[in-house]
């Protein structure tokens, strides 16, 4: 086969419509091959010759897309050092646009005798490996745009994959659970209908189901473990059709079906972003198996132990940490994002663990280089970036920690609204912070309310309907005897656990979630809803779900009235946010007056102001809040003065009704357009008078309108059905 020197960069299998050029980077690699397979599995082993700045090129002129290759690495072993060079292991390109098949678990696959990790295997593991692809980059992206939809006019959703479309009836067979079942017309006219502006994806880098999984039966579900930063896992392709042995169809389509259902969503105007997992690998601890940067470079790409380099640290729980402090990993995770951002059009990133992205030492840097990279980043300092602001070493819960530019899941608004609404005491004035955007976290580097992604929910944990269903975490499907997944979970399961037929039980759990939504999308922030929320989704209490490749995990599209109720609700809810711009303002609240009436003050039930010794009440459970929708301080995007609608809002966790007394606070009538405890959105009621006394239902939410005074009010979301 004709070989040319080829360049170093880009790194990775790059195809320019007369060949392609090869890269890969090792530091201490002393030979390397790279491998061509046939379509019967025939290899054929070509050496590199050409090494510049660590990294082996060359260039073929005649490999064209769909070409599978792999990579052999020669180097010392020497575990006790951190060395793992084996060639007898086939190994992925780091940099693969496309990888096929699945690990297919041997011992071969794992770079050391089992029951002696000093001494190399020498079986080959390529019969067991899955392979890299060779892609054509063309796409036509004509017409495409990006959304760029401003932070405080977005609502998150959640959802997997597979998960979303596996058994939706309006998606035909062959399309459930892929990529192009969610770019199915019938999938987005239900994200339309919701109202969600963009989808977060749980991990699509490619993945492997780890082996203890396979040997119990089990998958890896929610596919935090990339072995592939480039590729889009190819079970979600529907071409990826996997034969016995173990080989996919048509090479490299799941880049092709990726971008198309990018493409379709953008056309719907819903953004795409991708949870992503730079954190760690699947290779796991140094007992893990072998399928690419440890036998590449064991040194460069994981944090070791310094004085026991065989050994590394884990901040993740998963047995590995990539090392940030290499250049050549910062250099590999920023390659990738740019990738997804230019070639594959996504809008943003939800970063797994990212307080073990900042970790230089051991303590949490917040200006360590990962971020002064993103921060003076061209194109990835422009999409939305969002961090999971924890990690599982010391000192890694970082809520509040990040750098301007980002985002973070607010795990204390998850965790106080979890605890307010089951009746916790002493939580009203953290209530009221993070209703308000968590100004405590956020306010002193000049944040906005936007860094806050606010969820009471998320794929990891109970879902809504589970968290007012259980107390108990129920887990034995995961085959770990109910060891793994959260104990800790601030649910209450309304007096029952599990499923029951009692209706005062089942109708408490329904008003506890509409006061769960109600109190998440009018809040300041960006929400995020879990994916299936809206249909009252249940896992049967497993809190960790993240082996549950089944209907546990997947959506129920057989909807009985319940379920259609609660979406009809949770739409309305989103209109209603969306329609209002006092709920999603980009700036924070005063607290001082305006016109004469303050922008924002809270109640207590007799409609008197809260003072301080009323926050300090532990039983307390009740408290008023009003926005003053004629003083949102910034113009909207074409410099107008934005003016709202009024709006009081009662929150009740309280066992019982209390009577309360609408505040002197505004003249004019208060009109009643929501409560949870009749059910909902109300229509027609008759106007409060100011100082006026009604009844607040136990554990409920009621709204209030106030007209804006310079025109009409907007309308309520119509019902969708």
């Amino acid at each position: 086969m004709e070989l040319w020197p080829g360049r170093p960069y880009p790194l990775g299998a790059t195809f320019d419509g007369s060949g392609t050029n090869f890269s890969l980077f090792s530091e201490s690699a002393e030979k390397v091959e790279l491998c061509l397979f046939e379509a019967d599995g025939s290899e054929r082993a070509i050496r590199i010759g050409e090494i510049d700045a660590h990294c082996f090129h060359a260039y073929l002129p005649r490999v064209r897309p769909g070409q599978r290759y792999g990579y052999r690495v020669y180097g010392p072993w020497n575990p006790a050092r951190g060395l793992y060079y084996n060639p007898r292991k086939l190994l992925l390109d780091p940099y693969a646009k496309a990888i096929e098949g699945k690990v297919l678990w041997d011992p071969a696959c794992f770079p050391y005798l089992r029951g002696n990790e000093d001494t190399a295997d020498i079986r080959d593991s390529a019969p067991f490996m899955p392979r890299s692809v060779v892609v054509d980059p063309f796409f036509d992206w004509t017409r495409d745009v990006r959304l760029e939809i401003p932070p405080h006019e977005t609502v998150i959703y959640e959802i997997h994959v597979k998960g979303f479309t596996a058994t939706h009836p309006d998606i035909p067979p062959e399309l459930r659970g892929t990529y192009a079942g969610l770019a199915h017309p019938a999938a987005i006219e239900y994200l339309l209908r919701l109202g969600v502006t963009a989808v977060e994806l749980m991990p699509v880098h490619h993945f492997i189901h780890d082996s203890h999984l396979v040997e119990h039966g089990l998958r890896n579900y929610w596919g935090y473990s990339t072995i592939g930063y480039f590729a889009p896992h190819d079970e979600y392709s529907s071409h990826s059709r996997l034969n016995q042995g173990g080989r996919a169809g048509q090479s490299g389509d799941q880049v092709q079906e990726f971008k198309q259902m990018v493409k379709a969503l953008h056309r719907a105007g819903i953004e795409v972003i991708l949870d992503v997992v730079y954190n760690h690998t699947a290779e796991g601890n140094h007992l893990g198996p072998m399928l690419s940067f440890k036998g590449i470079d064991n040194a460069a790409y994981y944090r070791q132990v310094p004085g026991q380099p065989r050994y590394y640290f884990d901040y993740t729980g998963t047995g590995n940490s990539l090392n940030m402090r290499h250049p050549q990993v910062l250099q590999l995770i920023m390659d990738s994002l740019r990738y997804w951002v230019i070639d594959m059009h996504v809008d943003g990133f939800r970063f797994d663990l990212a307080s073990a992205l900042a970790r230089e030492l051991h303590e949490v840097d917040r200006l360590s280089a990962f971020f002064d990279l993103i921060q003076q980043d061209p194109v990835i300092s422009q999409v939305k970036l969002i961090a999971e602001p924890w990690d599982v070493g010391e000192g890694g819960y970082q809520v509040g920690n990040f750098p301007p530019l980002w985002s973070e899941w607010n795990g204390k608004y998850r965790d106080t609204v979890r605890d307010y609404w089951r009746g916790a005491d002493s939580t009203l004035g953290e209530f009221a912070n993070r209703f308000t955007g968590s100004p405590d976290l956020y306010t002193a580097d000049r944040r906005r309310p936007l860094a806050s992604v606010n969820f009471v929910t998320a794929h990891d944990g109970f879902t809504l309907r589970d968290l007012v269903s259980y107390n108990e975490k129920h887990n034995a499907a995961n085959g770990e005897d109910n060891r793994d997944g959260e104990n800790h979970n601030r649910s209450w399961n309304c007096g029952v656990e599990g499923p029951t037929n009692d209706p005062k039980v089942l109708a408490l759990r329904t008003r506890q979630t509409r006061n769960f939504l109600v109190t998440l999308l009018l809040s300041q922030g960006v929400p995020m809803l879990l994916g299936g929320d809206e249909l009252a989704r249940s896992q049967r209490g497993n809190n960790n779900a993240y082996c549950q490749d089944s209907e546990i995990s997947w959506f129920s599209w057989e909807l009985g009235e319940p379920e259609l109720e609660l979406l009809d609700f949770t739409a309305r809810l989103i209109a209603f946010r969306r329609e209002h711009p006092v709920f999603r303002r980009r700036r924070w609240f005063q607290g001082q007056a305006v016109r004469r009436t303050p922008d924002i003050e809270w109640f207590r039930p007799d409609g008197t102001p809260m003072s301080e010794q009323d926050w300090m009440t532990g039983y307390a459970k009740s408290v008023a809040v009003f926005l003053n929708g004629s003083s949102i301080p910034t113009p909207d995007r074409m410099g107008r003065r934005i003016v709202d609608d009024s709006f009081l809002i009662l929150f009740n966790a309280h066992f019982g009704s209390i009577d309360w007394v609408v505040p002197e606070i505004l003249d004019g009538g208060w009109q009643p357009v929501l409560d949870t405890s009749r059910g909902g959105f109300l229509d027609n009621e008759r106007p409060l008078a100011s100082g006026a006394h009604f009844s607040c239902g136990e554990r409920s939410v009621q709204v209030l309108l106030r007209p804006r005074t310079n025109g009409r009010s907007a309308l309520l979301p119509r019902p969708i059905r």
